[in-house]
């Protein structure tokens, strides 16, 4: 399984060149059993990292264009009355998927933002006092556009909290952008991946993930990290115990897509910016000097001494 992970990784990035690094977050959090969001900029390739990954994944996939008249019905679906047989009849929404993409997250409501908790959290969607699950694997990716904020809705920490890392595409280097321009349009491109697994493939990947081992001293030294983002001089507002959770999922995953049954310091390091920059909520003052949440990250990293334990 640990070769059919990094095979996940080589297919995807026949389609998203010259992003390895954010290919293999965006695996780490599905074999997390986590939702991603990806903040950027339109047309550096958002869309199309969704839709590589529900390619060669072989997920059933929707995408739904987030504008400020999306409903949540439009999201978890809704009963519709059929005159014929004098019943109401569910119509499945767009979260009734393996992936689902929620396209420019933060162009529509806070009530049909909202609607994507229970999905995202339980993996359920109640519609008219009934909960129905969703299909299982469910992962969400959600994007949103950092420039320009008229017309949008920020999402709540109560809300941000709930998807395991947020990244960024950011633009190709010279090399790979050479490399987009001389080659085929994405959608050609993504005519060319094949699939790699299934989703009864990712269900095992996920429990092996689960079953990698971790040292009491990794678990004190995962505490300690989170300890120090809610007493930092620079945080306002530090990780939850939900974010801890999500670090000690990715922690897992990585060792698992470095082929090890059992997870290192170096692991907590990678992840760790990944996972707690879109938690923490910076103070005045940090604004104020210009400090960015993975500064500060980074800053407690370098505080917090990792014990010696060596792969």
């Amino acid at each position: 399984m640990y070769n059919r992970a990094n095979q996940i990784v080589k297919e995807v990035e026949k389609a998203v060149i010259g992003k390895s690094e954010v290919v293999k977050s965006v695996l780490l959090a599905i074999l997390a059993k986590g939702h991603i969001l990806i903040e950027d900029i339109p047309g550096v390739g958002k869309t199309t990292l969704a839709l590589a990954f529900s390619k060669v994944l072989s997920l059933d996939y929707h995408r739904l264009q987030l504008t400020p008249d999306v409903l949540p019905t439009d999201i978890t679906g809704f009963s519709l009355y059929n005159k014929d047989t004098g019943e109401f009849e569910f119509r499945e929404g767009a979260a009734f998927c393996n992936l689902f993409l929620a396209d420019e997250i933060n162009r529509t409501s806070s009530k049909t933002q909202s609607a994507l908790l229970e999905v995202m959290e339980e993996g359920k969607v109640t519609v008219d006092g009934e909960t129905r699950e969703v299909p299982y694997p469910n992962i969400v990716i959600a994007t949103q556009n950092p420039m320009g904020s008229i017309g949008t809705f920020m999402l709540p920490e109560s809300q941000l909290d709930r998807f395991t890392i947020k990244i960024s595409m950011g633009y190709p280097d010279v090399h790979s952008e050479i490399e987009i321009l001389k080659g085929k349009n994405s959608d050609e491109t993504l005519d060319l991946l094949g699939p790699v697994a299934g989703a009864a493939d990712l269900v095992k990947m996920q429990q092996l993930v689960e079953q990698t081992y971790i040292d009491d001293r990794i678990y004190e030294y995962i505490s300690e990290l989170i300890q120090k983002t809610r007493n930092h001089e620079h945080i306002q507002l530090g990780v939850s115990t939900r974010g801890a959770l999500a670090l000690v999922r990715m922690v897992k995953a990585r060792a698992f897509l470095e082929a090890r049954d059992y997870v290192i310091p170096e692991d907590i390091q990678a992840c760790f910016p990944l996972v707690v920059g879109h938690r923490l909520v910076l103070s005045a003052k940090a604004k104020i000097n210009e400090i960015t949440e993975d500064m500060v990250a980074k800053q407690i990293l370098k505080q917090v001494i990792a014990p010696a334990i060596k792969p």
